[in-house]
This record gives C-alpha cells, structure tokens and sequence, in this order.
C-alpha cells in the first residue's frame, strides 16, 4: 500500500507528460483522466514531430483501437524512438485478433519490445496463440481464463502483462499480482481498459520498475472506479464522477480499498 501511494503521490508532484497515439474514441476521456491523476498528456502522431515528442515523454502509449496506414506507421516510428531514447512504451493491443490487419500490426509492433502490454482476456490469449472469443473489441473471455496464457506471453516478450477485468492481473513472467478493485459498471463506459492504458504510462513514466508501475496505476483505477460508482446512477455520470475520484483519491483511501494478492506458483 505504502508503494501505491508513493508511487500516486510522486506523479502529482512531477506531472509526467505522457505521449500517446490512441484512438479516435478515447482520446478526450484518456487525456482527461491523465490530467485528473497528475500527469500532462501529449496526443501526436505527426511523422515529422514524432521524435520530439518521444524525447520530451516520460513514456509512449500506443493504442491500435482505430488504425490506418499513416497511424500504423507512426507508431512504428515512435516505439522506435521509444527503444532509442531509452523510455517505457506501453502497448494496447485493442480488437486483438479481430482481423488480419490488427494482428499484422502487433506483430510488427513486438518487435520493438514493449515494456508492457495491457490488454482484456480475448486479446492477451489472441497474442499468446490461444483460442480466444472476441466480440468486436470487447472480450468474451475473463481474466481467470486468460492468465496462462498471460504468463506465457510474459515471458515470450520479456514484458509486463497486465490483464484486465472483473479481476485484473498484472504478470512479469511467474511474478503475478491480482487486484480485485473496480466496479462492474466501469465495463459499460466506453474505453475504459484504454484509460487504464494511459495511467500505466503516467505511472511508468515515473516508477522505474514497470511491474510496479502498473500495479498502482490498475489499482488506483479499480479505487477510483469504486468511489464514483456511489455517486453515479449510471455510466454516464460514472464517467465524470471518475475524473473527480482519481484527482481526489487519498492515502486513505488507497490504504481502506486496496484488494491486491500476490499469486504463488502453486496458485498458477
């Protein structure tokens, strides 16, 4: 607990900025929650800017939820940079097997090693190779099921892996960490796994363990979602009520609604 508030408390005072190449669905609510936790959120994909902008981040985030060649290829140029610049990019790979395109993208984009990958139940057993129902973008699969699967793409990729649902998962190999914080109404706003993504970049543009980084980013979310959830009458107001929950989350808060476990081999 002592981490996660550190860990929250240390991206207020610094204020990372935060590059992201996201989807068109998302992009207002992903830059409104980075400035509600602290962070200073950049949305550039322009060729020519592209190196600057990865320069002046704490971390990337590259998001695949609405892709064209243009986008495709600034997030190649980016990761990139990423690699060379010496900072944590964060991979969402949204809709994951869904089509050939997606797939093809995140194959190419692997092999720039992202520091981690978060992603729903369908798309982290779509990038293991394991059989895997999707319905659009959104997973028909739960965490439970896609945490083997989790694992080994951990450890094909060096990674952190981080899956989210009604239980979240976050993975570095056989080190895995459950967090059962959140509501179930969070699900039915639109892109909240994609507002999850942008945190973890604000966390690991600070944190220098990424394992830890996203611990306390999934875990101030699944806080957050819970204290706007006795505000909201619904998703919409749910939405806004977030905002206001993660710029007023306390130590308190973090150390009363935590539910994080550590998961054993003999657990797995």
């Amino acid at each position: 607990m002592e981490s996660i508030i550190n860990h929250l408390q240390a991206v207020r005072d610094e204020s990372p900025i935060v590059h992201n190449i996201t989807n068109y669905v998302v992009m207002n609510n992903t830059a409104n929650a980075l400035l509600a936790i602290g962070a200073s959120p950049i949305m550039a994909h322009a060729h020519p800017e592209l190196q600057d902008m990865v320069k002046i981040s704490g971390a990337t985030v590259i998001n695949i939820g609405t892709l064209d060649e243009y986008w495709v290829e600034s997030m190649d140029i980016a990761t990139k940079a990423a690699n060379e610049f010496g900072k944590p990019w964060i991979l969402d790979p949204v809709g994951a097997g869904a089509s050939a395109y997606r797939n093809e993208t995140i194959t190419k984009l692997l092999k720039h090693s992202p520091t981690i990958i978060r992603g729903n139940a369908s798309e982290i057993m779509s990038m293991a190779k394991v059989n895997a129902v999707t319905k659009g973008v959104d997973s028909t699969n739960t965490s439970d099921e896609a945490l083997e699967a989790g694992i080994a793409l951990s450890k094909k990729t060096r990674a952190v892996v981080c899956i989210s649902g009604e239980k979240d998962y976050v993975i570095l190999e056989d080190r895995v960490t459950a967090i059962e914080n959140g509501h179930p109404l969070m699900g039915r706003i639109t892109g909240m796994g994609c507002t999850a993504t942008a945190l973890i970049g604000a966390f690991a543009a600070i944190v220098k363990d990424p394992f830890h980084a996203t611990v306390s980013a999934m875990c101030v979310l699944g806080i957050a979602g819970e204290m706007a959830a006795e505000k909201s009458s619904g998703p919409g107001s749910l939405q806004l009520h977030i905002y206001d929950a993660l710029s007023q989350i306390s130590d308190t808060d973090i150390t009363n609604l935590a539910k994080l476990s550590s998961l054993s081999n003999n657990d797995l």
